[in-house]
């Protein structure tokens, strides 16, 4: 059962949402506009940095916390894929392994929602094998002098900084790149992006972003050098879950629809869901999505608690994208031609969900990783 506390705070975030809704994110969507209305008002109420220590200005709370915050949203209509990179993933890397001096400068920002970040890991060269991307920083005197491209990072254009993944140098025995993590200011000089045109209907826009002889202080440095791909970790598990959460939150919303649709419509005489060709595909979404929201709320469980998560992370990420994605695909076959027409508002949801099936981890990775930790099986790649 969920306590007092989780209930107040969804039905906090649910009646905010609300009163924004389905129409408000097409109409900023529409107009190429963040949703800051939406952004500053759950932000001034604390909910996007729920999870984030208290003593930067967050809520004190995990994942667990957050993450009901982005399915209540999503549930709402109006996902917030923003604070999954900034207070999200950006949040949790620097409350786990940055400096007292680095959180006192940018944590509590994110965590108030009052500055916005984004995280630049992807390479078109490198896919999901983050070891082999080109991006380096090399040293120059105690600076670093950063050089690459990054690819799809999304809200960059907002965004006052970016985690920026780099690699410092290369293992002798495996050959794989040795990577560190840089707070790298968007503005600063050799910094550029371009928009990277998708499908996505989000208020959220793509961009690949050029580092050209960047100049990097100490200061900037998160964890250890040579050792960023743990401190990545910390926030790539924890967009899995959150990832998983938009998805069953979008999933909820699309069930709701179609539950009042199929009630309301009446071909032959009868309510479209009293067939069981309209029934049963409702039902089967429905017990996806429970199913997928008790694997996420597991996953979120015990990466609060500290243990080692990444299995259930995997699971919630694969089964929150499918179960979401069965959802919406199942509202819009129930509502017929209407279901791509944009006035019912659920087609513009597709690309989103379609999306987060492929990042941040595929599909495929996820059952690779399955099979060789889960199962025991030889490795496959």
């Amino acid at each position: 059962m969920p306590s007092d506390e989780e209930v107040l705070l969804r039905k906090s975030v649910a009646s905010i949402s609300s009163r924004y809704g389905a129409p408000y994110f097409q109409r900023v969507v529409d107009e190429r506009k963040p949703a800051t209305e939406l952004w500053n008002e759950l932000a001034g109420g604390g909910f996007f940095g729920v999870h984030l220590p208290e003593e930067y200005d967050g809520g004190g709370g995990g994942l667990y916390d957050v993450a009901a915050v982005l399915e209540e949203t999503a549930a709402a209509g109006v996902p917030a894929l923003a604070a999954v990179f900034s207070p999200g993933v950006n949040g949790t890397i620097l409350a786990q392994h940055g400096t007292p001096e680095q959180k006192d400068r940018w944590l509590r920002g994110l965590a108030t929602g009052q500055i916005m970040s984004s995280f630049a890991i992807t390479e078109p060269d490198a896919g999901h094998n983050s070891f082999n991307i080109s991006t380096s920083a090399r040293r120059d005197g105690d600076d670093w002098i950063l050089n690459g491209q990054k690819y799809y990072i999304s809200g960059f254009d907002e965004a006052e900084f970016a985690i920026v993944v780099a690699r410092t140098g290369q293992d002798e025995r495996s050959g794989r790149g040795l990577l560190t993590l840089f707070i790298v200011d968007t503005d600063a000089p050799g910094v550029s992006h371009q928009p990277l045109p998708t499908a996505l209907q989000v208020p959220e826009k793509q961009s690949t972003v050029y580092f050209d002889d960047v100049r990097i202080t100490p200061d900037r440095v998160i964890g250890a050098e040579h050792h960023g791909i743990r401190a990545a970790f910390a926030g790539i598990n924890a967009e899995r879950l959150l990832v998983s959460a938009i998805c069953t939150g979008v999933g909820r919303y699309a069930l709701e629809k179609a539950v009042a649709y199929a009630s309301e419509r009446t071909v032959w005489k009868a309510p479209i869901g009293s067939h069981q060709a309209i029934a049963h595909p409702l039902a089967e979404s429905k017990i996806a999505l429970e199913t997928s929201r008790l694997m996420t709320a597991k996953a979120c469980m015990l990466y609060d608690l500290g243990l080692d998560g990444g299995e259930a992370a995997n699971m919630a990420k694969l089964t929150g994208v499918d179960a979401g994605l069965h959802c919406l695909d199942a509202a819009i076959q129930t509502h017929g031609g209407n279901g791509v027409a944009l006035e019912y508002q659920l087609s513009n949801y597709w690309f989103l969900l379609r999306m987060l099936k492929i990042g941040p981890v595929s599909k495929e990775m996820i059952l690779n990783f399955i099979a060789e930790h889960t199962l025991g099986l030889p490795r496959s790649y």
